[in-house]
């Protein structure tokens, strides 16, 4: 009768587990929660939004005058560059703080979602600190609302070029991406429409505060053809126009999905889900409850997996285990080692995902890294140059990725459980699959039961954390 409710126990919490690992990076629940009272958590917990803010408000630029750049303000600029390197490099280690340790995981692990979908990359520090609270503000919220949002932040305004964009001279990059990244997705307009977009989006910039600024005599007010529409648009009028297609809906809802279902669309539930989402006025919170209450949501589990991203691994690990680094700067050299600088992405398209994440060099430090991160081994990959001033500091501290465990706690979570079932038991609580038998036979024989169980199960718990398996959510 034991036997058989402790498997019970283990079949509801894997249901919750899974979606622990899609919806919270991986952090593990009280195990006697419901699916419903789980996601009630989930949702609660993140109502609240409080900004990061590392760095200070930003100030006025001082008018240089004419002619060649003086010595000292050549001195000045490269001092400015260096603050605004360490302000962006403090911005990530507060996010990833906030990820691993803050209450509102669902809130976080969909502004990561955004972070990609609205791929930015400057070098203000202010600028991003910003973006970075526009989308974690709307991360829960009103699409329409964070699209025209973080369309009128300053670091994507100049991002995306939109403040050299002005009558007469328009410049396309902001009104092609607008449709081609952020809403109606490749394919679903025209050439002629992203230049009326451009004119319309004319004027649209921000000044020496930081601060958005519409231009008007910098505005085309001329009349646009837009998506079958014609009037004379501003870039407000694009924006809801853009909304107004159940192509955007569809986009977003079609990629929302692979990000937290599976990478293979099943074009039913897709539409449906999409449907409601336009319903809805772009509700995302709605959206997300859809897809987390759905039973095909875990009815799927098994086959649907997904490779977790450099930024939930080493999120993951921490809530998991309940840990904080011991050296701050060390999430910055593993993030270099496996491709994901929050604030960094490759390009405007964010970073490709998948299997993408995964090559020979980078799978063995993903499966190297629980140990290391407990001290049992040491890096033997560094980091790849990047010319910013700051590698060698996140190197040299980044060699010691270890973190604080209390190995105690997480032990007195498998206080019931026997020494027998720990492996099988520890295997549900950590993976998304089940390893082959054999390599659980190997693990069994390679750490045997020894007196301290704590040491025992700490042991058991890193040897399941770097098998393949635990790079699937």
């Amino acid at each position: 009768m034991g036997n058989y409710v402790l498997m019970k126990d283990l079949n509801i919490s894997n249901d919750v587990l899974h979606l622990y690992r899609r919806a919270g990076f991986g952090g593990l629940p009280d195990r006697d929660i419901s699916i419903n009272k789980a996601l009630k958590h989930l949702f609660h917990d993140s109502e609240n939004f409080t900004p990061v803010s590392t760095v200070g408000k930003k100030q006025e630029s001082p008018l240089m005058s004419e002619g060649a750049m003086t010595p000292d303000a050549d001195a000045m600029k490269k001092e400015k560059m260096k603050k605004n390197r360490e302000g962006i490099r403090e911005l990530n280690l507060a996010w990833m703080s906030g990820m691993a340790k803050g209450d509102n995981a669902l809130r976080e692990r969909m502004s990561l979602f955004w972070h990609g979908h609205f791929a930015c990359r400057v070098q203000d520090a202010a600028f991003v600190q910003s973006y970075l609270n526009t989308i974690r503000k709307n991360a829960l919220g009103n699409f329409g609302d964070m699209l025209m949002a973080v369309s009128k932040e300053p670091a994507m305004l100049q991002f995306l070029n939109n403040q050299q964009n002005r009558k007469n001279r328009p410049n396309e990059n902001f009104a092609r991406e607008v449709m081609e990244l952020f809403t109606l997705g490749r394919g679903n307009y025209t050439e002629q429409d992203i230049k009326e977009g451009a004119r319309a989006f004319t004027g649209w910039g921000f000044n020496d505060k930081g601060e958005f600024e519409f231009r008007e005599k910098t505005h085309d007010v001329g009349t646009k053809n837009f998506l079958g529409k014609s009037g004379n648009f501003n870039g407000e009028d694009i924006i809801k126009i853009l909304l107004e297609q159940k192509q955007t809906a569809r986009f977003i809802t079609a990629k929302i999905y692979r990000n937290f279902v599976s990478e293979i669309l099943n074009e039913k539930r897709v539409s449906q889900l999409a449907e409601d989402f336009y319903d809805s006025d772009y509700d995302i919170g709605q959206l997300m409850h859809s897809i987390f209450s759905a039973k095909w949501f875990y009815e799927d589990a098994p086959k649907s997996s997904l490779i977790k991203s450099p930024v939930e691994l080493i999120v993951g690990i921490q809530r998991t285990l309940n840990a904080d680094f011991i050296n701050n700067d060390t999430p910055l050299y593993i993030q270099k080692v496996l491709g994901q600088i929050l604030f960094y992405p490759p390009n405007v398209a964010g970073w490709p995902g998948g299997r993408n994440w995964i090559d020979s060099s980078s799978l063995l430090f993903r499966m190297q890294l629980p140990n290391m991160m407990a001290g049992m081994i040491t890096p033997k990959i560094q980091a790849k140059e990047s010319g910013d001033v700051n590698d060698q500091t996140v190197k040299k501290k980044g060699e010691n990725p270890k973190i604080n465990v209390d190995w105690e706690q997480w032990a007195k979570r498998f206080e019931k459980v026997d020494n027998q079932k720990l492996p099988g038991f520890l295997c549900e609580e950590l993976l998304a699959v089940k390893p082959d038998a054999s390599v659980m036979a190997l693990i069994v024989e390679k750490e045997r039961v020894i007196a301290d169980r704590t040491l025992y199960i700490r042991k058991l718990t890193l040897a399941i954390m770097g098998l393949p398996e635990y790079q699937i959510s």
